[in-house]
């Protein structure tokens, strides 16, 4: 599995709540949606091809988080992310098959000017975060083994861990399932360039036409840490995704300091801030 390869995108607006406690939801005011639960838009975070601009960084780290040489408060963004390849037909996105899934920080400058998503996720190297587990699936569609995960997520400071993402079960995104997949696939074919969201086609077709893709697909809630507290060097950035028959949310924390958890049912993202 060559990551350099793929075309990295995440989905705005899909977990309630966050966009506000985030300080974004006003950027998509404009945006039309077809109901109340939808999530927002994609925005591209890695883009493989040296036309991309900042988009052709690769990004992902599964040990790092560097701090951006700009100003700007960062914060940890705990999500699934899922690595899938894209089906075509021609030019067209027809389908995405799911993969794998694992633990994912969609690492976040809040820079209150920026004009699109894609500004806030991409400062170069080690500015996200992707678990070096990740967990086979077995169906993306209602009642497939995802179905039992949680998403849990922590900020280490000077030895101490803080909740800083609600404890939240995956199901929980607002789209999820084929309904998700479907109107991923429908941004990847029509997504326009306008106002904070980039147009995907153009991507994609920047990066002529890679076979894969991992998506993030949106950030839990924040703690009231989480929502008030912003990464410094020296903090660490846990995110866990997790068997939730396996493991209590209240147990999380005593699993990581012991380090005994199985590979098979707990995908761990742990990243030094530098």
């Amino acid at each position: 599995m060559d990551l350099t390869k793929i075309i990295g995108f995440g989905v705005a607006g899909n977990f309630a709540g966050h966009l506000e406690q985030a300080g974004e939801a006003s950027d998509f005011m404009d945006v039309e949606v077809k109901e109340e639960t939808q999530p927002k838009a994609i925005f591209p975070f890695y883009v493989p091809s040296k036309d991309a601009g900042f988009l052709s960084e690769f990004p992902l780290s599964s040990n790092t988080v560097s701090a951006p040489e700009t100003d700007g408060n960062v914060q940890i963004e705990p999500e699934v992310a899922i690595y899938c390849k894209i089906q075509y037909d021609g030019t067209r996105v027809v389908g995405l098959e799911p993969l794998k899934f694992g633990a994912y920080n969609d690492c976040s400058i809040r820079r209150p000017n920026a004009n699109k998503i894609s500004e806030k996720k991409n400062w170069g190297a080690s500015s996200k975060g992707l678990s070096a587990n990740l967990l086979d699936i077995d169906t993306f569609a209602e009642g497939g083994i995802l179905d039992q995960y949680r998403i849990a997520c922590f900020m280490k400071r000077d030895g101490e861990y803080h909740a800083y993402g609600a404890d939240s079960a995956v199901v929980e995104y607002s789209y999820f399932h084929t309904k998700l997949l479907d109107w991923i696939v429908d941004c990847m074919n029509n997504q326009p360039n306008s106002g904070p969201m980039d147009c995907i086609p153009d991507q994609l077709k920047l990066a002529d036409y890679p076979e894969y893709t991992l998506i993030s697909v949106g950030a839990t809630r924040y703690t009231e840490f989480g929502e008030t507290h912003f990464l410094q060097k020296g903090d660490q950035a846990v995110v866990v995704v997790y068997d939730g028959t396996a493991y209590q949310p209240e147990s999380i924390v005593a699993v990581l300091e012991s380090g005994e958890y199985s590979s098979s049912n707990m995908s761990v993202l742990i990243q030094d801030v530098k």
